[in-house]
C-alpha cells in the first residue's frame, strides 16, 4: 500500500519537540470522564479478564487495547473512548491480566503478543455487533496487528478495520531504544510498576519468583530477560521479541490497517518504521510523521485534533 501522508501534522513550539508531545499530554492534558460497566470474562486457564463497556446503543463497537502497564483507566484510552462514543460507536476497553486493579490468578500477566486473550474479548462481543474496529496503543498495537496476521484465530469479518499507534512493531529494536540514556525516565516508570506487580506473584508464587534477579533487572531488557521470558516458555529476551514481534505477519493481515509512528517516538527504533515493506502489502499503511512523540500527537496538551481526524479519515474511507 502507499505510505498515508503524514505531513500534514505540523504542531508548534516545544511540541516539535517527541519528548515534550510524549510527556505534556499525558501528564498535564484533560482527561473526559467515561462511565463505564465492567464484566469479568473467565479465561481457558482458571484465570480473569476485566473489560469495561462504555455503550451507546450502538451496533458498531471498537475495542481498544492499552499499552505497556496501562489500563482502561489510561489518559489516552479514555480520550479515544469519549471520540467514539461521540461518534455513536459503543467501546470496551480492555485491562490486560493484572491491569484492572486486582492482581490476577496465574503466575503469568501479560505480555506483547498476549493475542489470546483479545480474541476472548472478541469473541465475547460479537454476536453483539455488526461491525468491529481493533485500535492498539504502543504494546496494544502490536499485539492488535499480531492477531491479525499470525493466523492463529479464526479473524471475523466483522472486524472491519485495525489502527495500530505507536506501535513496536519490531520488539528488539525498540527494546534497543528504550536503553538509550535521555529514556531513563520512561524505563523507571515502567519496571516500578512492573516490579511492584512482580513482588505480588511472589506472595502468591513464593517458589517460581527470585527476588535477586529481582533487583537485578535494572532496565526493562533485564527484565523481560529476568521474568518476562522464563515466565511465558521463552528462552530469553531475544527469543521473547524474535517470536512476537508483530512485523513478521503484517503480509498476512487480511483488513485495512493503519500504523501511525511518528518519527520522533523516543519509544521506537529504525526497525519500527518499516517503509519498503509496507509499499509491497495489499492492507497494512503506515503514516509516519516529522513529530508527535509516543501516543502523542498533540498540538497542545488537549489538542489530538489531526489524530483522531487521520484515523477518522482511514476508518471511513
Amino acid at each position: 500500500m502507499p505510505l498515508i501522508k503524514g505531513d500534514d501534522f505540523k504542531p508548534h513550539g516545544m511540541f516539535k519537540n517527541g519528548h515534550f508531545n510524549t510527556f505534556v499530554p499525558y501528564v498535564f492534558g484533560t482527561v473526559p470522564d467515561v462511565s463505564y460497566s465492567r464484566i469479568r470474562l473467565d479465561t481457558p486457564d482458571n484465570d480473569f479478564l476485566d473489560i469495561d463497556f462504555s455503550r451507546r446503543g450502538s451496533k458498531r463497537l471498537v475495542i481498544l487495547c492499552h499499552g505497556l502497564e496501562g489500563s482502561s483507566k489510561s489518559g489516552y484510552v479514555l480520550l479515544f473512548a469519549d471520540y467514539f462514543n461521540k461518534n455513536k460507536w459503543d467501546v470496551v476497553a480492555m485491562n490486560y491480566r493484572g491491569c484492572s486493579g486486582e492482581t490476577n490468578r496465574k503466575l503469568q500477566m501479560y505480555n506483547s503478543g498476549s493475542t489470546g486473550d483479545l480474541d476472548l474479548v472478541v469473541h465475547h462481543v460479537l454476536p453483539h455487533y455488526e461491525e468491529i474496529i481493533l485500535v492498539g496503543f504502543s504494546l496494544g498495537g502490536n499485539i492488535v496487528l499480531k492477531y491479525l496476521g499470525e493466523e492463529i484465530f479464526d479473524i471475523s469479518p466483522k472486524i472491519k478495520t485495525a489502527i495500530a499507534i505507536s506501535a513496536p512493531v519490531n520488539l528488539a529494536d525498540a527494546s534497543q531504544a528504550l536503553l538509550k540514556w535521555e529514556n531513563i525516565f520512561y524505563q523507571w516508570k515502567f519496571l516500578v510498576s512492573l516490579s511492584m506487580k512482580i513482588w505480588k506473584k511472589k506472595k502468591q508464587y513464593p517458589n517460581e519468583i527470585n527476588r535477586r534477579l529481582l533487583l537485578r533487572s535494572t532496565n526493562l531488557y533485564k527484565f523481560d530477560n529476568n521474568f518476562t521470558a522464563p515466565i511465558f516458555g521463552y528462552r530469553d529476551a531475544d527469543d521473547y521479541y524474535a517470536q512476537n514481534q508483530a512485523i513478521q505477519w503484517l503480509q498476512n493481515i487480511h483488513v485495512p490497517a493503519l500504523i501511525i509512528n511518528a518519527k520522533d517516538d523516543p519509544f521506537l527504533g529504525p526497525e519500527c518504521y518499516p517503509y519498503e515493506l509496507i509499499k509491497e502489502l495489499d492492507n497494512v499503511n503506515l503514516c509516519a510523521p516529522e513529530y508527535g512523540g509516543h501516543v502523542g500527537f498533540a498540538y497542545s496538551r488537549n489538542d489530538r485534533s489531526w489524530l483522531f481526524e487521520k484515523i477518522s479519515g482511514f476508518i471511513n474511507n
